[in-house]
């Protein structure tokens, strides 16, 4: 395995470790238009990198099917967005700001469900790491090396924002600082485990190439449309949280043109 491979599958964690490393260096409680900033960018990464990164790529991938090359992206898209559905109903996990516990019930603790609910989060992004990367180390495939960084750095800069969101709340609602940082660093650690086991999978992957990639992004999709941006538009009435989606977005699409 590469230097350049063990790099985009340890960036996106780095992203949330530093992001969680915030709880060190601000005290109190996040503001809460700060918070829905920090959002709703990591929503218009997120979308940028599932249209940009995977979705256009299955659809080049699939282009001998001619006129039909889209329907490995449209398959894939809604396999992966059944998936994260059934994992929501399946995994019990506590978003933030919200008293009620989705999933099946259980006696976890809420700091404990809130890591689940990020971690919820993060498998998808370290899928779609793992599937490019595995297209990449093929040779066969349109999948370029400063596409898969492209698609790594967007995610450790979206990951940022999702440490602090998950460390400072925790601080400020009673647990150490050292403790909410490694609460932080955990909700990460899925990204790199999904990224390996999907390389690990290679071999099954690769013939089915164009569903996985949009399988990936299909998983990343129901992440922003069923919590990320209710969670940026909850409360009084903001532009802040779509600023900073369309913000996110820009960064993202542009990286992966310019890198890509």
């Amino acid at each position: 395995m590469t230097i350049e491979i063990i790099r985009e599958i340890f960036l996106p964690f780095l992203g949330t470790t530093a992001g969680a490393g915030c709880v060190f260096f601000l005290k109190g409680a996040m503001p809460r238009p700060f918070e829905r900033a920090l959002t709703g960018f990591a929503a218009g990464v997120m979308v940028a990198a599932s249209i940009w990164s995977l979705i256009i790529p299955s659809m080049e991938e699939a282009s001998h099917m001619g006129r039909l090359s889209f329907l490995p992206a449209v398959i894939g898209l809604w396999i992966g967005f059944l998936f994260l559905m059934v994992l929501d109903r399946v995994v019990p996990h506590l978003h933030m700001h919200s008293e009620q516990c989705e999933g099946p019930q259980c006696a976890l603790q809420r700091s404990t469900m809130m890591i689940l609910a990020v971690a919820l989060h993060n498998l998808p992004e370290g899928m779609a790491v793992g599937v490019v990367l595995a297209g990449l180390m093929s040779g066969e495939t349109a999948v370029s090396s400063a596409g898969a960084f492209a698609l790594s750095l967007g995610i450790a800069i979206q990951n940022f924002p999702e440490g602090a969101i998950i460390s400072m709340p925790l601080h400020s609602g009673g647990v150490k600082r050292g403790k909410a940082f490694w609460y932080g660093v955990l909700s990460g650690l899925v990204e790199p485990a999904g990224a390996v086991l999907t390389l690990l999978a290679a071999g099954l992957i690769l013939p089915a190439l164009p569903y996985f990639l949009s399988f990936a992004a299909g998983a990343m999709l129901y992440v922003v449309v069923e919590e990320l941006i209710p969670e940026m538009s909850e409360g009084e009435h903001s532009h802040i949280g779509t600023i900073a989606f369309a913000v996110g977005f820009s960064l993202m699409m542009i990286l992966d043109i310019v890198l890509g």
